[in-house]
């Protein structure tokens, strides 16, 4: 089954991403707002995820239980997410009921009344879960990571803010910030499922008004390069284990090896086959979770090892780490695991479009990412074109001892960063 989206910029200023999915009941919908954690000012930072907590809460139109009601009383769902690129609503219903789920989208997007007594509200609430982040290492040492990767960069901080910036932020610069950015040609809708191109243009034509003669744009400053003076960051913290995570800087969207990095990432950490799976948990008993990740932004990205481990066993699952990461720089993949890298890859792949909110997502994400319009044949195409000595080309080019960084949260952290350093520098 062929899983294509289409792209259409409305004479409103909207970008229209369309992916019909036959045989489904569902639709699933999302608007995208091109503003995230990455486009605000150091004194705004958080404002992004602050103001997606804040269209729920009531717009001129309904209330913040009207809007739950609209959409959960009729079967569906509703959320959102905030990124370093973007802001995304998001919710899923049935086809019969796409009309009146997109039109409370399009009202949280365009009518939330961001009151004042809300806002204050919804400050505790964030501060919360930044003080909830704080206490849970697997997350924390992530951010940390994130610091040192981004140092005095946008993408370093948290998406959420911090109690500083969340705790001082007043509602005119919030409404400015809504203002500013949650107007065409900011805006893409994307949908999948069961519905029809003109019934969905037809609704984001009612939806959203021409865009004003003039929008600003969003002032993006890109990451080229790291004034970081360490590579390695540690905090004490009272926790059951060590939580590290070692990265390093890797590739932008829509790079041509973005595929064989997402295949390097299946080989060595993306599940329980993986390479760093089996020697630091099976073969040596050294964490309970071990994994990699891969992350793209604009102009930037990063690869990241993520462990939990007996912090008495921290420098020697750093060592096998690097192992790993030597030899995959080495020497080629064989023939048997690589093969099973790209069946899981595409196989995950397929199994995830089946679902109308995978599929819009996945191609919401692409147009945003400027990826080009492709389809799952195309992707498989390329990933089966993808030899062993690309995996070792991108391997060596990434994974260098000079280009690690790592970050630790533990009862003995600061030591253990002094006893892991030295094998950064081999």
């Amino acid at each position: 089954m062929k899983r294509e989206y289409s792209v259409k910029l409305l004479p409103n200023g909207v970008r229209l991403v369309w992916a019909p999915l036959p045989g489904r009941r569902s639709v699933s919908v999302g608007i995208w707002v091109s503003v995230g954690g990455r486009d605000e000012s150091p004194e705004l930072s958080g404002a992004s995820h602050f103001l997606e907590h804040l269209v729920f809460k009531g717009t001129h139109r309904r209330t913040t239980y009207q809007i739950k009601e609209d959409v959960e009383g009729k079967g569906g769902s509703l959320n959102a997410f905030t990124g370093e690129e973007y802001t995304c609503f998001l919710a899923k219903t049935t086809a019969a009921h796409f009309r009146g789920t997109f039109d409370v989208l399009a009202d949280m997007v365009t009518g939330a009344t961001l009151r004042t007594e809300d806002l204050e509200k919804e400050r505790t609430v964030i501060l919360e879960e930044i003080k909830m982040t704080q206490d849970q290492p697997g997350q924390l040492v992530d951010e940390i990571l994130c610091e040192v990767l981004w140092d005095g960069h946008a993408l370093g901080r948290p998406i959420a803010g911090t109690l500083k910036t969340v705790g001082a932020m007043t509602r005119e610069q919030i409404v400015g910030f809504r203002d500013r950015y949650y107007r065409q040609p900011h805006l893409t809708v994307s949908a999948a499922g069961d519905i029809d191109l003109i019934q969905l243009s037809r609704e984001v034509l009612r939806a959203f008004a021409r865009p004003p003669r003039s929008a600003p744009g969003v002032q993006r400053r890109l990451f080229s390069g790291s004034a970081a003076t360490s590579r390695v960051r540690s905090l004490n913290k009272k926790t059951e284990q060590t939580h590290l995570c070692l990265g390093m800087h890797a590739l932008p969207k829509d790079h041509p090896d973005e595929l064989p990095l997402d295949l390097l990432n299946v080989v060595l950490g993306g599940n329980m086959s993986s390479r760093l799976f089996n020697e630091v948990r099976e073969e040596r008993g050294l964490a309970y979770d071990i994994g990699s990740s891969v992350r793209r932004y604009t102009e930037t990205g990063a690869f990241i090892i993520s462990a939990g481990v007996d912090g008495r066993k921290a420098p020697e699952a750093v060592g096998v780490v690097l192992k790993e990461l030597s030899k995959i720089a080495t020497t080629d993949v064989g023939p048997d695991e690589l093969r099973r890298a790209k069946d899981f890859y595409l196989g995950q792949l397929d199994l995830g479009l089946e679902n109308t909110m995978n599929l819009m997502l996945w191609a919401g994400e692409s147009v945003l990412s400027s990826r080009s319009n492709r389809t799952l044949a195309q992707i498989r195409r390329r990933v089966e074109a993808i030899r062993p000595h690309d995996l070792k080309r991108v391997a060596a080019r990434l994974f260098r001892t000079q280009a690690l960084r790592l970050a630790l949260v533990g009862p003995d952290a600061s030591r253990l960063a002094s006893e892991i350093r030295p094998k950064l520098s081999l």
